[in-house]
């Protein structure tokens, strides 16, 4: 597995926006907890993945028929889907000037119930001290779901299976899909948003 970036101008993994607005007052309040209580810059990174894996909830684990879409929208509310995790995960890391992007992996919905490919956002991360960068995924672990912070060994919340067409993303982007983002704009609630799930970027259409 190699990851590239999208732009070698890391300045683009450090911007802030409507959606990844980490200016937002509660996320720097947050971020300067998690970091007061951070022993470096690995730790903190941890830290705040953690936190957003295991403190804001997958909207479909919990049934919230609301959506969040930018950073301060996922805090404020205490949920989220794949995608708006990753928005509050990129702004508390680069609140701290911790380089980090958008990937993005093709997988089937559901097996059962939902056998179409759509796309399920995660972020790729820069560790400075070592030179490189990883991908967390902060989508929230439940029963077969376990992504877990690691730097030798990528553990992600979902194995790609390429038999069932799941393709992998490996190119790093500076700022969240817009075919993504307008599937927010576009739908009122999760459940409408369930059946109009991104299967393609903007990127790389």
């Amino acid at each position: 597995m190699k990851l590239s970036l999208f732009t070698d101008n890391i300045d683009e993994y450090l911007k802030k926006d409507g959606v990844v607005n980490y200016e937002n007052v509660n996320i720097i309040q947050l971020a300067d907890l998690l970091w007061s209580n951070a022993d470096s810059d690995v730790d903190y990174i941890k830290r705040a993945y953690e936190f957003v894996r295991d403190n804001i909830s997958h909207s479909a684990d919990i049934n919230e028929e609301s959506l969040t879409c930018s950073a301060s929208e996922v805090l404020a509310a205490g949920h989220g889907i794949c995608f708006a995790k990753s928005h509050l995960l990129a702004a508390l890391l680069r609140c701290k000037s911790i380089p980090t992007g958008f990937c993005y992996q093709k997988l089937i919905l559901d097996d059962e119930t939902a056998p179409i490919l759509i796309y399920h956002g995660l972020n790729g991360v820069y560790i400075k001290e070592y030179k490189m960068w990883i991908r967390l995924d902060a989508r929230g672990n439940k029963e077969g779901v376990n992504a877990q912070f690691s730097l030798e060994r990528e553990q992600l919340a979902f194995p790609i299976r390429h038999e069932k067409g799941e393709e992998d993303g490996f190119v790093i982007y500076p700022a969240p899909d817009i075919k993504v983002l307008e599937k927010f704009k576009n739908n009122k609630t999760r459940t409408e948003l369930w059946d109009d799930l991104p299967t393609e970027l903007g990127y790389i259409s």
